[in-house]
């Protein structure tokens, strides 16, 4: 009998706790995460620094460790993270573990010569043929940008090895990979394809030069419709995409850019200063961040559905630039809230 009423009295307790548990399930993520490359990325969190927000902690971090905080396991270390598109189309383009939400910046790379001639989509087909153009970071996401670019008007192109290359074309246009502290008067190039704030800082660092490098074109505006290309985008790990955090995320993302065009450079270095990883060298500081490179950075959020078109059509020019690149993304990858 003792065992029965023993039986009975376990049974009460587990359907007990077992109530409990539905009651009381296990807590939601309530603190996130928000990871960025530094650089134009990060300008995009600043808006949602600003806010105060205690649900979200930013993190900038070096840009080549990035892939690793969307990577990881049991969990992924990012709840929200800001990566090169290309990157997050090879990595995460299933959709099965994150979910973009929207493009957050939309290209940051410019001409730079030491001539008059200012590049257009008027006469960039006439212009370039047989001219020589160094290029900061030519077998990464600028170079296969230029090089989508060229071949939307046809243009032929190719890469040699230096100036005194004998493949040098008269009628191509010849790329060549050089690091941004060679981008010079004298460095021998025709045009010059710098980031920011590499390209500002240039302009204003021979302004006094007998031949001063000046801005020669803006890559954005001869990309597509004229509205840049859908460079860095935002994503969100699966468990947490339908979080009340992430539209709070969005809008935050959709205020940036206005808040930019009014925030001091001052301010913004002074939001970004202790979210950094520490030793991180920081990729804007009071030298070269002035609205102009601010501007220059194109932050501008764009939701996933209406950027579907074009981060997808982007995709598919990088493949065709190198295979490797990109690749193809589902429509699950598109956030559809």
């Amino acid at each position: 009998m003792k065992k029965i009423v023993s039986f009975a009295m376990g049974a009460l307790m587990l359907g007990g706790m077992l109530s409990a548990a539905a009651c009381n399930p296990t807590p939601a993520v309530t603190e996130f995460d928000v990871y960025a490359p530094d650089g134009a990325p990060a300008l995009a969190l600043v808006n949602a620094i600003a806010a105060e927000d205690d649900t979200f902690t930013y993190h900038v971090v070096d840009s080549s460790t990035i892939q690793t905080y969307v990577t990881g396991t049991a969990p992924e270390a990012a709840e929200y993270c800001i990566l090169p598109v290309n990157l997050a189309s090879r990595l995460l383009g299933t959709g099965e573990r994150y979910q973009m939400l929207g493009t957050v910046t939309n290209g940051n790379l410019y001409f730079l010569s030491t001539g008059s001639t200012v590049l257009t989509a008027e006469n960039i087909a006439s212009e370039l043929p047989g001219k020589t153009i160094g290029v900061v970071q030519l077998a990464n996401v600028p170079g296969l940008t230029l090089q989508a670019v060229l071949a939307s008007y046809d243009i032929e192109y190719q890469q040699i090895t230096s100036l005194e290359d004998e493949n040098r074309s008269q009628t191509a246009v010849n790329l060549l990979a050089m690091n941004a502290t060679d981008v010079t008067p004298a460095g021998g190039c025709d045009y010059y394809l710098c980031p920011e704030p590499a390209a500002t800082t240039k302009i204003n660092g021979t302004a006094s030069a007998a031949a001063p490098l000046v801005l020669a074109g803006d890559l954005q505006a001869l990309y597509g419709d004229g509205e840049g290309y859908p460079q860095a985008v935002l994503v969100a790990r699966s468990d947490v995409v339908d979080e009340p955090a992430t539209e709070a995320l969005i809008g935050y993302m959709q205020g940036s850019a206005e808040y930019l065009a009014d925030a001091s450079p001052e301010t913004v270095l002074s939001l970004l200063d202790d979210k950094r990883t520490e030793g991180l060298a920081p990729s804007f500081n009071a030298n070269n961040l002035n609205a102009t490179v601010i501007a220059n950075c194109s932050v501008r959020f764009v939701p996933a559905q209406q950027d579907k078109a074009r981060v997808t059509s982007f995709l598919s020019e990088l493949i065709a630039v190198n295979a490797n690149a990109a690749a193809t993304v589902s429509d699950a990858f598109f956030f559809a809230g």
